[in-house]
């Protein structure tokens, strides 16, 4: 009876192949590359407890807390690693759910530690968890699932309808804490795991032409806040003791850094929300030009071994999770910096490993370990 219900499982797509599983085909590089950009995000969290009114060492310091949200990270890598990536794409569809009650709970329960009605933040225990980071995962695992799915009509117009409409109700909910950051890299996610799957060019250009005509109707659903911060893009100076003040201020940082920095904890330029959002300000002060390109290649690296892994992936699901990932960190790097140095409007986009907050670093850990997941699943070992 076990037997013919296995058989029936199997049937169904809900229990995955018996494949190779060898750790000579574990990624160290891509590991040893975030775990590098995790250590420049532990000094810089050293350098703001520093500057804070906690000490270094005690344990409301942002330094330990990013040390213990370490920790956790490291096992989510692990526990994701070991655990057969397979199984995701049968429950991808459950997990979308859990996203959005997650994302649901928030708006109820969320507090805000930053401007205006935000409701981002869920407290557990001494810790305060973002689970709208949690669901740029949660999105890389469904739409990855869903575009494997429909390999065979992958330029179909109605694919990318499809893809739309399954990224729309969590976006909303993202857009209701309000959380303009979360809710643009969920568009980069689909528009870059479409592109990946081989989606139709033509169909995609058609729907970003009438998203752009949509664009006053986003408009007007922004808080002013909001709107203030995308108007600083094309003039951050008129008005540097308000809406431009974070952009200014950043920019002041990355000029006072030069070659070599400040050195840690000697930067002496003010930056706004400088441990998240404009952290790449303070690194660029203390460490200097030398210090930020350091970090920028390590980011490259990283991004270079996730498409590698991508390549070799022995599935189109494990490729498209690889590059989902890749993606999401791509766009959040550039935006990022980008807004530090006034190029892209302030959204609220965390700085990938480096930016203090643990949510981020749990999620990008369990989404690397998925990735090795996949490494470990190949048929035949790479080497």
């Amino acid at each position: 009876m076990s037997m013919l219900r296995g058989e029936t499982l199997k049937l169904r797509g809900w229990a995955p192949k018996a494949g190779w599983l060898s750790w000579r085909n574990y990624d160290f590089q891509l590991t040893t590359y975030a775990v590098l950009l995790t250590i420049f995000g532990l000094v810089m969290a050293y350098s703001n407890s520093v500057g804070s009114t906690h000490e270094s060492l005690s344990l409301s310091s942002p330094f330990v807390r990013s040390l213990l949200w370490g920790v956790i990270a490291a096992v989510v890598l692990g526990l994701t690693t070991v655990f057969d990536y397979r199984w995701l794409r049968s429950f991808a569809w459950p997990l979308y759910l859990v996203n959005i009650g997650l994302l649901i709970l928030t708006l109820r329960i969320g507090r805000s530690t930053g401007e205006a009605t935000a409701a981002r933040w869920v407290t557990i225990g001494d810790f305060q968890f973002q689970f709208s980071e949690l669901a740029k995962i949660i999105m890389v695992i469904v739409f990855a699932s869903y575009l494997a799915h429909r390999e065979q009509s992958a330029r179909s117009l109605w694919t990318i309808i499809g893809a739309i409409v399954i990224m729309v109700p969590p976006w909303v909910l993202v857009m209701l804490q309000p959380d303009l950051g979360t809710s643009l890299v969920m568009v980069a996610l689909v528009a870059g795991m479409l592109f990946m799957s081989g989606a139709s060019l033509l169909w995609m250009g058609t729907l970003l032409a009438g998203v752009a005509g949509a664009i006053p109707i986003v408009w007007t659903s922004l808080k002013d806040y909001q709107q203030a911060r995308l108007l600083t893009l094309f003039n951050p100076n008129a008005d540097p003791k308000g809406a431009g003040y974070q952009v200014h201020q950043a920019e002041m940082a990355v000029n006072a850094g030069g070659w070599g920095g400040k050195g840690l904890t000697n930067g002496t330029v003010s930056v706004p929300v400088g441990p998240t959002d404009f952290v790449w300000g303070v690194l660029a002060e203390e460490l200097g030009f030398i210090g930020s390109m350091v970090v920028l290649i390590l980011f490259v690296l990283l991004l270079w071994r996730l498409l590698i892994c991508a390549w070799r992936a022995p599935d189109r699901f494990a490729m498209l999770i690889g590059t989902g990932l890749a993606t999401m960190l791509l766009f959040q790097v550039l935006v990022n910096v980008g807004m530090v140095i006034g190029l892209v409007p302030v959204t609220g986009i965390p700085l990938p490993f480096i930016s203090y907050g643990g949510a981020s670093l749990v999620s990008l850990a369990a989404g690397l370990g998925i990735v090795q997941s996949t490494n470990l699943r190949r048929e035949k070992p790479e080497w």
